[in-house]
Parts: structure tokens; sequence; C-alpha cells
């Protein structure tokens, strides 16, 4: 399981001739950075000085930044085994008619899940945000810039994932599939943006 290696190890084997972990997984790997950074800001907040009335918000605020921690996580080795399956539907017999026929549904069917997949990615990181947003507004001051890093990283996030789904896209005869699709990546690439601005406007430096 890639989220089970240490740091090292997991960078030695993204830059390693493997295709895997590649984009998908970083892109997960970096909301995991920003959900952990999140809690981390609503930590330092809980039990500190001047933040008393604020206990309850950043406790809430901990739990669903953990909770999208776990989460992310298992996207890292999600998106893999997502490319492993287009993959192996490549990988099919295609002797005869029958057979490229299931090759070719399964190839479809596995482009499908490898653009779902980081599709769940970057939606998970849009939302987080709203949480990283009320950890930089009301959070300890004196943390507020990991709660903009936070931000960023979720940002990057949402944005590297969607790249990863329109690659998928392409090669998707499901027109339908196809349009709806791409309609929610432009949806979320605008708001990962706007979204990811008014959050580093609040931070006073």
């Amino acid at each position: 399981m890639l989220a089970d290696k240490n740091i090292k190890a997991f960078l030695e084997e993204t830059a390693s001739s493997a295709p895997v972990p590649g984009g998908g997984s970083v892109a997960a790997l970096s909301a995991g950075l920003a959900a952990a950074l999140t809690a981390m800001v609503a930590n330092l907040t809980i039990g500190k000085k001047g933040y008393e009335g604020l206990e309850g918000e950043m406790e809430a605020i901990a739990d669903e930044a953990n909770g999208y921690r776990k989460k992310f996580l298992e996207y890292i080795d999600r998106d893999c085994e997502s490319f492993n399956e287009v993959m192996a539907a490549f990988r099919l017999p295609k002797e005869t008619e029958e057979e490229k026929e299931m090759r070719k549904d399964s190839i479809q069917k596995g482009l499908k899940n490898a653009a779902l997949v980081p599709l769940e990615v970057a939606k998970n990181a849009l939302q987080m945000m709203n949480i990283i947003a009320k950890a930089v507004e009301n959070g300890n001051k004196n943390a507020v810039t990991d709660g903009a890093v936070a931000a960023m990283m979720a940002r990057t996030a949402a944005l590297s994932a969607l790249y990863n789904v329109k690659i998928n896209l392409g090669s998707i005869k499901d027109a339908e599939f196809v349009e709806r699709l791409g309609k929610e990546v432009a949806d979320i690439e605008k708001k990962a943006v706007e979204t990811e601005k008014s959050i580093l406007d609040k931070v006073v430096l």
C-alpha cells in the first residue's frame, strides 16, 4: 500500500520509471497534507488563551479534517488501482470478435473509473476548503500561514486531480458521460480558484 510507505520511499517510487504512483496519487497526497494542516491549525487553537469561545468549532474542524485526511490516504492507492485496471484491460486477448468486444468494454469501464476516482479527490478537496476557510478566519493567528498553505495545497490537489479526469475523458466514447463530467470539471476548477483567493485574502501578516 502506497499510503503505508514513509515519505522517502514514496518519493523514490514516484521518481522511478514505474507509471504509478503518478499525478493522481500525488494530488490525493496534496489534499491529505492540506487536511493535516487544517487539523493542526484547529488543534493549535483549542485550549489557547483568547480563543476560549471557539473550542467547539475548532474541535469540529479538527474532526472533519482528520476524516478528510483518512479519505485522501485511501485515494492515493485507489488512483493507482484505477490506472492498473485500465492497463489490465489493454492486455486482454483480442483474437476473436468476442474477445475484441469484451476488451473494448473493459477498457471503457476502466477509463470511466480512472476518471471518477480523481474527480472524487477534486470534489472532496473543494469541499474541504470550506473548513480551511473557517480555520484561517477564526483559528490561532500564529498558525494562519499554515492555514494558507492548506488552502493552496487543497486548490492544487483539486486542479491536479482534474487533469487526470480530463486525460481519461479524451478516450471515453460515452458522450453523455463525457459531457456530464466535463461540466463538473469546469465548475470545480472555477470554484477551487475562487475559494483559494477568498481564503488567502483573509490572511493578514
